[in-house]
């Protein structure tokens, strides 16, 4: 979720570097405007008004969201939990987690919906999770890594010193999958889906400041962390590949859609959540920006390696599509750097 707001301005020295920022968006973007990719050009694309009514039956599949208690996550969970799949809805607020598994029941009276805790932004709570799973499936069909959280406007630190956007929208998630992985190749047909955003496009990959400790922007630090995901998301189908895993890898992301994204993160009453309010006509509801993520996670034609969302303006909604890849995240020689950094950072190997 992303909105074209630009951050409040702070000075001349601000104000220039978002201009050179903006020259090299505008330079980016005559790249991106050819970038629905070689690849896509040559793959059959959903159909555009494809909605959960085209969701084929999810019965006896295990499908677990992360951040499935409130926004997209739970609209994910909603809706897999109508066409019978059975849904493990991962995240921290325990007491929200039953009143989610509740909401879902009251629609679909006969759900296989629970709960399991987790906080991304931990990875003892991470490596926890993945091992009372371990304990008790013999397979995991679909892992959506939707939980992510939009900056706050000072920068915070993980349980193990990573920068929480950082920390919770990638590394987390990158911990998660990997230790999920032995589940996941038990299936005939399992997926990771990763939720992106629209920020990636804006996003810069700073090796050399990952976690933002020489400086902090709330939004660069969030587009950076989408980014992240969704190079990651493409090397996993790579390595999938060449391994031999048989776990296919996809990307999504929302557009613009109406969630709680921004109350948690910047705040209502910030400038952007201003300009946020003054805006709601342009974006689309919760469930509407869950289809390109449902769409990854359930059609038979989704394709191992791509990248959908909504294709209208800006991508910020409309039907659903190949999404945009920028530049940034189509570079396989950052995607191995980020992937060995990774793995550094979390002590997760992937098998």
């Amino acid at each position: 979720m992303w909105s074209r707001t630009n951050t409040p301005a702070s000075g001349k020295a601000h104000a220039a570097h978002s201009l050179m920022k903006l020259g090299r968006t505008l330079v980016a973007g005559v790249a991106l405007a050819a970038a629905v990719t070689a690849e896509a050009a040559n793959r059959e694309p959903p159909k555009p008004d494809w909605s959960t009514n085209d969701m084929p039956s999810q019965q006896g599949r295990v499908v677990l969201v992360t951040g499935g208690t409130s926004g997209m996550g739970y609209e994910d969970a909603l809706a897999l939990s109508r066409a019978g799949a059975e849904v493990i809805i991962a995240a921290r607020n325990a007491e929200r987690g039953q009143e989610t598994i509740e909401r879902i029941r009251e629609q679909v009276p006969d759900a296989h919906v629970q709960f399991e805790a987790v906080d991304l932004a931990n990875l003892a709570s991470v490596r926890d999770l993945a091992e009372r799973l371990e304990g008790r499936l013999s397979r995991l069909d679909v892992l959506i890594n939707n939980a992510a959280i939009m900056a706050p406007p000072q920068r915070r630190t993980s349980a193990d010193g990573f920068e929480l956007q950082m920390a919770t929208n990638y590394l987390g998630h990158f911990a998660l999958t990997g230790l999920l992985m032995p589940l996941l190749r038990e299936s005939e047909d399992g997926r990771v889906v990763s939720v992106s955003s629209i920020a990636a496009a804006r996003g810069a990959l700073d090796f050399a400041d990952l976690q933002s400790e020489r400086g902090y922007d709330p939004y660069g630090a969030y587009a950076q962390s989408k980014l992240a995901v969704l190079n990651w998301a493409f090397e996993l189908q790579r390595r999938s590949d060449d391994a031999g895993w048989g776990v296919r890898s996809i990307a999504a992301h929302p557009g613009v859609a109406v969630t709680e994204l921004i109350e948690r993160g910047p705040g209502l009453d910030s400038a952007f959540g201003e300009q946020w309010a003054q805006n709601l006509d342009d974006y689309h509801s919760a469930a509407q920006g869950a289809i390109s993520t449902l769409y990854a996670a359930t059609a038979s034609e989704a394709v191992s390696g791509a990248y959908y969302g909504p294709t209208g303006e800006d991508e910020k909604r409309g039907p659903l599509g190949f999404a945009r890849t920028p530049v940034a995240a189509s570079q396989r020689i950052d995607a191995e750097q980020l992937w060995q950094l990774s793995e550094r950072l979390t002590g997760v190997t992937y098998p």
